[in-house]
């Protein structure tokens, strides 16, 4: 391996939701800008191996420790950043003396700097972790101004014309974060004491990192953030995402937009109908419901029922029928009942959804359920996720199967195989988790295109579909 004083050499690996690859890209457009190198860490040839590492839940803690063991493995110094890092600081250090040095949010500013103290042999110190929520004042409009003081993660401003962001790949899809934080309480989750209070971009950011994407390739963009539905309270308008999303649809280059992380007791009538019917928006609907039952959603200190969520979506299929509608739940939850259960299940059944998460409660540190009563023991948790997952398994199949029939604009993601087919998704398919289009005779077709297509069948939650014809490409400025 070359000596630091001729090598700066870097390979960054990201872990966890699409919000830490915008985070991944910021870090990389701060490093180059440094004079780093950005190599592959499957090369073997980096001096430095940046772990952007996930921190919501036990396995992806597990998975986050076993990349950084992985990476000493290599002989390159390893550093860790990201939520883990984070949200456990001096403790993760402390624990973990594979890693060189773990670094917080308010390091990125000056990555390069302590990138080099780690090559030098002068290992960063670790940050002590506080709750990020208390850096921010508690009223969303007072915090622009204040927010200039703190450590934003994937919010990088431009350096005059130029955006602060590297891609690391050339997909024809890319992340764009439009806000980060959340307000709100709910009793499972930690991510706002390490995330912080929420805290909007302003719509021109946004549209300028937009603009830039689509100089590189990008033809869809998936807008990210913790909480979508909050945008612009704190800049003073809550209808600012409703507004904004038409103006992204009119980027030159950018050929469809979708919208992820919607909190339904947030989403107004307004966003549902820009989302449904704005030409070049996906009409596609990541609703973050979590459970149905009243009793369980009281627990979880969130809002609605079975049937809001039901008026919610029939409100969706009005404007759309064919939108796509995705979610998480959560089974297992403390003080969950055999009727808790069979209310999700009566609500999953008749909201004939997409595509469903179905993830097992477990106890999370500083959050208010660690405290709860009524907890369920392992093996009776895991029976619950299997009975869940089998019927949502049935359930999305048969509203795949629905799909025969109808034409779907596929956005073409991979390569021709031997047999000429290739994959891409469809507006109701969103990266990595609801599925995919399998276009067979795609002979001709490339990665990027933009293809409108007819279902012919489905497998599962995929689709296999037939190219009708290519869409013409909208060419950035």
């Amino acid at each position: 391996m070359s000596s630091p004083a001729t090598s700066r050499r870097v390979a960054l690996l990201t872990l966890g939701c699409a919000r830490n690859e915008v985070d991944s890209e910021e870090m990389a457009g701060r490093l180059t800008a440094d004079g780093w190198q950005l190599v592959d860490a499957d090369q073997g040839e980096a001096d430095v191996v940046l772990v952007n590492t996930c921190g919501f839940v036990e396995s992806a803690k597990k998975d986050s420790v076993d990349t950084l063991l992985a990476a000493a493995d290599t002989g390159a110094k390893v550093v860790a950043v990201g939520c883990l890092a984070e949200r456990y600081g001096a403790e993760l250090a402390e624990s973990l003396p594979e890693a060189d040095a773990v670094l917080g949010f308010d390091h990125y500013a000056a990555l390069g700097e302590r990138l080099d103290d780690v090559l030098a042999g002068r290992a960063p110190q670790s940050h002590t972790p506080v709750d990020r929520r208390t850096l921010l004042p508690i009223t969303p409009v007072h915090r622009p101004a204040a927010a200039q003081e703190v450590a934003l993660p994937g919010h990088g401003t431009a350096w005059g014309p130029q955006v602060l962001r590297t891609r690391l790949d050339n997909a024809p899809v890319a992340p764009l974060k439009i806000a980060s934080g959340c307000d709100r309480r709910c009793s499972f989750c930690a991510i706002p004491s390490f995330r912080g209070s929420f805290v909007s971009r302003k719509p021109e950011e946004v549209l300028a990192e937009a603009a830039w994407l689509a100089t590189q390739g990008v033809r869809e963009l998936f807008l990210v953030s913790e909480n979508s539905t909050s945008y612009g309270k704190d800049l003073g308008d809550v209808r600012a995402l409703e507004k904004l999303v038409p103006q992204l649809a009119q980027v030159p280059g950018i050929d469809r937009v979708r919208v992820s992380y919607l909190q339904p007791a947030e989403t107004r009538p307004g966003l549902v109908r820009a989302i449904a019917t704005t030409p070049g928006v996906a009409d596609y609907f990541d609703l973050s419901f979590q459970h149905s039952s009243e009793a369980v959603l009281r627990r979880m200190r969130r809002f609605g029922s079975t049937d809001s969520f039901l008026a919610l979506i029939a409100q969706i299929r009005e404007l759309s029928p064919e939108a796509g509608v995705r979610t998480n739940v959560i089974v297992g939850f403390p003080g969950e009942t055999e009727q808790d259960l069979a209310e999700l299940e009566r609500f999953l059944t008749e909201g004939r959804l997409d595509a469903v998460g179905v993830f097992g409660y477990s106890d999370e540190d500083g959050t208010e359920a660690l405290g709860l009563d009524g907890k369920l023991d392992a093996e009776e948790i895991a029976a619950r996720v299997a009975r869940v997952s089998a019927l949502v398994e049935q359930l999305t199949a048969q509203r795949a199967e629905d799909r025969i029939g109808t034409e779907v604009t596929v956005l073409i993601e991979s390569a021709e195989d031997e047999d000429f087919d290739c994959t891409g998704r469809a507006a109701h398919q969103a990266p990595e988790v609801d599925g995919e289009c399998v276009v067979l005779a795609a002979e001709g077709l490339a990665v990027g295109d933009l293809v409108r297509c007819e279902v012919t069948d489905s497998e599962g939650v995929d689709l296999v579909v037939r190219p009708i014809e290519v869409l013409p490409r909208s060419l950035p400025q």
